[in-house]
Order: structure tokens, then sequence, then C-alpha cells
């Protein structure tokens, strides 16, 4: 990928969003010898893994298998070998737990819902199993006596997102990217069909050029691509997490609906989680906190005894249909790979795959059309 015109050398490629999912694109490319740079702003630091649990649980969304339901599947299984090359190029140690995720219901209606999950499931030949509510209280004891059932899924696991992050950014160096921290991008320069620099507010204030751009930015994507005039509908949706400390471990993740409860070392639980549209605040709130207590509560009881430690809150990028946004945009030089709302630690190993592949080779991956940012044009 050579380009011509710039008096100094510069990047292959600039990766705007030094998040999991720009920094799982930085390792991609730089693995593949480009010279790759990432603005990781120090204002917005990975706000989308600050709300997130770490659940790498595509099974447990899924009512109907459709394209993104393969999708995350996919980017699941690449996990164990995504890990792999993160903790041998860091030498640390990564958790990821295969325990599993006990989906409980309680109430009929969601009793309902599971069991079509389960139905969907079986006939694709992936691997669930129905629980009554007695043997949910046997596989964790302390769970809520009167629960109408529920459903074990042996391949939805779970790492520590913080964790992850971390060695990411790690790995990312290791291979060779570059992380220009506390530098934010302020927007782009583009002349006809190409994206030249993107300025940025880092002092003194300069602008940065590069072969090829990747927007990946969470929350804040959209009011970069406004500024190079395309519509990119990304609202940031305000999640919060609390953390507990409880008398004994809890085996395995537990969820119920919107709530769940993701087991920590030293018998720590994350509880989560909200969804709020109020901007880019991102501060805990009474409200938020209460709701997400009483959720949990209902089916796990235990808790009441449980000690607080702390509260937090973050932002994920959301879209009109809650899907990513992947692909060229109308720029023949620049990707986007944000949108990801939930699901941007699932979706980190394929996203960087996929991307590092159209970057490399010029060439769409056919199965990401429902993902072009092209569906929000008109």
């Amino acid at each position: 990928m050579h380009h011509s015109g710039s008096n100094s050398p510069c990047d292959d490629v600039l990766i705007i969003g030094g998040g999991i999912i720009g920094s799982s694109i930085a390792l991609r490319l730089a693995r593949a010898g480009l010279r790759v740079s990432v603005l990781d702003s120090a204002a917005t630091p990975g706000q989308a893994t600050v709300a997130s649990a770490g659940m790498l649980a595509p099974q447990g969304e899924m009512v109907e298998p459709d394209d993104f339901f393969e999708f995350s599947r996919y980017s699941r299984d690449l996990y164990p070998s995504f890990l792999e090359e993160i903790e041998s190029l860091t030498g640390e140690h990564l958790d990821y737990h295969r325990e599993g995720t006990l989906l409980v219901a309680s109430d009929e209606n969601q009793w309902e819902e599971l069991n079509h999950v389960v139905q969907a499931q079986t006939r694709l030949g992936l691997p669930i199993e129905r629980l009554s509510g007695p043997e949910l209280c046997r596989r964790v004891p302390g769970l809520a006596a009167n629960l109408a059932g529920g459903v074990f899924v042996p391949g939805d696991h779970w790492l520590d997102s913080q964790q992850l992050a971390r060695a990411l950014v790690k790995a990312a160096e290791a291979a060779g990217a570059t992380f220009r921290h506390d530098t934010s991008a302020s927007g782009f320069n583009a002349r006809t069909s190409r994206v030249e620099s993107v300025a940025v507010s880092s002092p003194p204030l300069s602008t940065l050029s590069a072969g090829c751009f990747v927007l990946a930015a969470g929350s804040w994507s959209g009011a970069l691509a406004q500024n190079l005039g395309f519509r990119l509908p990304i609202e940031p949706c305000h999640g919060q997490m609390l953390e507990l400390e409880v008398a004994s471990e809890l085996p395995l993740v537990v969820r119920s609906g919107m709530h769940y409860l993701v087991p920590r070392p030293g018998r720590r639980l994350l509880a989560g989680t909200t969804s709020e549209y109020v901007g880019f605040d991102s501060s805990a709130t009474a409200q938020g906190l209460r709701s997400i207590l009483e959720g949990v509560m209902r089916f796990a009881p235990f808790l009441k005894q449980a000690r607080f430690r702390t509260a937090w809150a973050g932002l994920r990028p959301d879209t009109p249909d809650h899907r990513p946004v992947l692909g060229p945009a109308s720029w023949e030089n620049l990707f986007l790979a944000t949108g990801h709302f939930r699901n941007g630690i699932l979706l980190a190993p394929a996203t960087a795959r996929y991307l590092a592949d159209w970057v490399l080779q010029g060439k769409p991956s056919p199965s990401l059309a429902a993902y072009s940012p092209s569906r929000f044009a008109a």
C-alpha cells in the first residue's frame, strides 16, 4: 500500500480510537507488517469496555439464527487463538473462563422466551441444556427458589474486559504499532475521493497523514464522520455497573433478561446493567444502580448480604439497528469499525480479521454487506 505526495515518512494506517476494536485492528495490521499508529484519547479511553462485563455469549442472545449470530459465533470461536497470540506477545496470562453461562427465568414469560432459544439452538445442533428450578439451585446455591426454570449454555464464556484491553495495547505495541496516548482526532482533511490527514488536538495542534484511515472511535465516531459530511447515526448508550463482594465464589455467569452477575477473582461479582440514552454523561446514578440491584436480587436473593465495593458507567456506541458499522466509507482509503453496541468485546477478533483483510487486499468481505456504512446514507 504505497502513497505519494508526503514529504515525511508517515504511517501506512492511522486508527482513530484505542479501545478494544481499534487495538485489535492495530494488532492484526502490525503483524501483517504495516506501519500502524493508533490515536487514543485520554478523555475517552475505551468507554465501551468500561461498560462491559466481558461476556462472550452469542448463544444467550440468539433467538433466531441469522447472519449476525454467525458473525458472533465465528468471533467467539476465534477467542482461544486470539488470547494465545496476545499472551505470547506480552508474556502475560489472561483469565478466560469456559464454565458456561446460566440463563434463568424469573417468570413464565421469560421461561417461554428461553424455550424458544432452546428450540432454535437445538435445531442448529448447538449444545444447550434445560434445567428446572430445583436443578438451578443445585448448580448455584442461593438463587431464588421460585424460578420458573433455566438454561445452561456451555459454549458462552467470559473474561476480564479491562485486563484484555490493557494486554491488547501491549500486544499491538510488541507487534510494532505505535499508540499516541492523550491524542484525540478533531476532524479529517479530505480531497476528492481520499482522506489525506486527520487533525489532532494534541499539543501542538497538528495534522497526521497516512495511507489509509480506520475510524474506530466508538460513541465519538458520529461526530468525526459528520466532519467529513457523511451521516453515521451512532448514539452513546449509557451502561452502569456495580461490583459487590460475596461470601462464596459464584461458579459461573448467571443472567436473567438484561440483568446479569459475572464472577471476578476474590469473591467479587459484577452486576449489570442499564441502557439509557442520556448523551455523553458517563456517571453512575442512584436510579440506575437501584434498577440493577432490584433486577439481580429478583433471581439472586443471596445478594442482600453482599458488600458494596464500587459503581461506574461507560458509553456503548449504538446504531438504529443495533448492529455494527464495518467496511469502507465513500472515501477509498477510509474504513469504519464502530457501532458495536454491547458486542464489541465479543466481535473484536472477527472485526479485526475482516478489516485487516480489507485494508491489505482491498477486497470487501461479502458476508459483511449488512454492516456497510452506506445503509444509513439515505
